[in-house]
């Protein structure tokens, strides 16, 4: 009776799996493992809000397996060591799990490839798993480049690229008996978390799924930046943790059809062009992918301001609504997100890398790719064809936020008065700006812009937009 091990990583579902299906036709038994990897907590990335959605995502996937006669095992430790243990204590002849992107997790396979290899044993990576098209898959014509940098002749690309089919959840999973297991985490146990963090597990993503496709999707591209309206699917949680499938994702909101069915799968297709960036520059994960030759600003001042952007309180109602949802929910609306991030970089002109670390502490969705390419997209240092492109948080404010319901609900120090000018209070006479308890602008717009224009080389006047 053979025996096969599924390794999971990011990709806590039984549904649309390749490597569950692929173990399950070619062995008799298998035994689903999840290693708490203690490099990455040891790396800090394993920040509260994604332990506490783990939780939830291990514990749902454990009762899905056993729904079905299996279970999960799970073990902590040196992901290599832990598996390689794993395969000898279950005479397993092989081990399936699905292909990373990032560099720490593609040295991580390749380890664990020669580490099973001195076994007598073989490793199988599926390369649909995470994103719908596989890093690679496409790459420009006749360029001799490895990947696209500029998303939109990728999405032509990947729009005419064939998808596999979605995979049925299997019926039966038999895991031996014999293959002891660590207690599973609880989310109670996480401390540190957000009071809003949503919950994680393929039951609930599937169920958000369903609501989307149901009575969501179809206004998508109507009011997706309409920042009170909340009208995104709230599924980047599970899709970085794997609950649901990026694939099964694409195929059945294209499948709705229309113009917000669209404008979603161009948004799934965003994710799989970061992948794709990642997977060829692993280094765009620290360094720019294109150095604009910044001299971001430090000292005190800036530390200052960057914890002022933090907390909520830079003075510009819409960014500090956008930091105030992140914080209470470890989640924040896309377009906030773009505003945050370009207020940082940008009007502060602080480096970057300073707010993908923190978005990092607290994003239950933060992971490699799509954060820090995201970031540097903003920050003018990534893929975006106008780098010097300044987003003004007033402008935005008052076009994505126009009655001030965003802002009133984040920052409730400000409720009650009217927009637009909830977008602009310190334009309020003094008597009145007084009764409200709320900071001044760290800084005024367009002494931003100037010191933006000249700090950083070639952002010229005539070349920075400011939509």
């Amino acid at each position: 009776m053979n025996t096969a091990v599924v390794l999971y990583t990011s990709d806590l579902r039984v549904h649309d799996h390749p490597p569950l299906r692929a173990a399950l036709s070619s062995s008799d038994r298998i035994v689903p493992l999840f290693v708490r990897d203690r490099a990455i907590a040891d790396s800090g990335f394993a920040a509260p809000n994604r332990l506490a959605f783990l939780a939830d995502c291990l514990a749902d996937l454990d009762a899905a397996l056993r729904e079905r006669g299996g279970r999960l095992v799970l073990r902590s430790g040196d992901v290599v060591a832990e598996v390689c243990a794993l395969v000898q204590e279950a005479d397993a002849d092989e081990v399936h799990m699905a292909a990373g992107v990032s560099a720490y997790a593609r040295t991580r396979e390749e380890r664990l490839r020669q580490a099973l290899e001195a076994q007598g044993r073989r490793l199988y990576t599926h390369d649909t798993v995470v994103t719908a098209v596989a890093p690679g898959a496409v790459v420009p014509s006749g360029s001799g480049a490895d990947h696209f940098s500029v998303f939109t002749p990728y999405l032509r690309r990947w729009t005419e690229l064939p998808q596999r089919a979605v995979a049925a959840a299997p019926r039966r999973v038999r895991v031996p008996e014999d293959i002891g297991s660590e207690e599973l985490p609880r989310r109670a146990a996480v401390t540190g978390t957000s009071p809003g963090l949503a919950r994680g597990g393929e039951h609930e993503a599937r169920r958000l799924l369903a609501d989307w496709l149901r009575s969501g999707i179809t206004r998508y591209e109507d009011i997706h930046d309409d920042l009170a309206a909340d009208a995104t699917s709230r599924l980047s949680p599970h899709l970085h943790f794997g609950t649901l499938s990026p694939t099964e994702a694409v195929q059945r909101s294209a499948a709705v059809g229309g113009a917000g069915a669209e404008a979603f799968v161009r948004q799934l297709c965003w994710r799989d062009f970061h992948h794709q960036v990642l997977a060829a520059r692993p280094g765009a994960a620290t360094a720019d992918y294109r150095t604009r030759h910044d001299h971001w600003r430090t000292g005190p001042a800036a530390e200052e301001e960057l914890q002022a952007w933090k907390d909520g309180r830079t003075g510009y109602p819409v960014v500090d609504a956008a930091m105030r949802q992140l914080s209470h929910e470890g989640w924040v609306h896309n377009r906030g997100r773009l505003l945050v991030a370009s207020f940082l970089a940008k009007s502060l002109y602080v480096d970057w890398r300073a707010g993908a670390r923190h978005f990092l502490d607290l994003l239950v969705d933060g992971d490699v790719a799509n954060n820090q390419l995201n970031w540097q997209w903003v920050a003018g240092t990534g893929t975006d064809t106008r780098p010097n492109r300044v987003l003004n948080p007033v402008r935005q404010g008052i076009r994505y936020d126009p009655d001030g319901r965003y802002v009133h609900r984040w920052v409730p120090e400000l409720a009650g008065l009217p927009a637009p000018r909830v977008h602009e209070p310190w334009r309020l006479p003094g008597t009145e700006r007084a009764r409200y308890d709320y900071p001044p602008p760290l800084v005024e717009l367009a002494d931003a812009l100037d010191r933006f224009r000249q700090a950083r080389p070639g952002a010229a006047p005539g070349g920075v937009r400011v939509p």
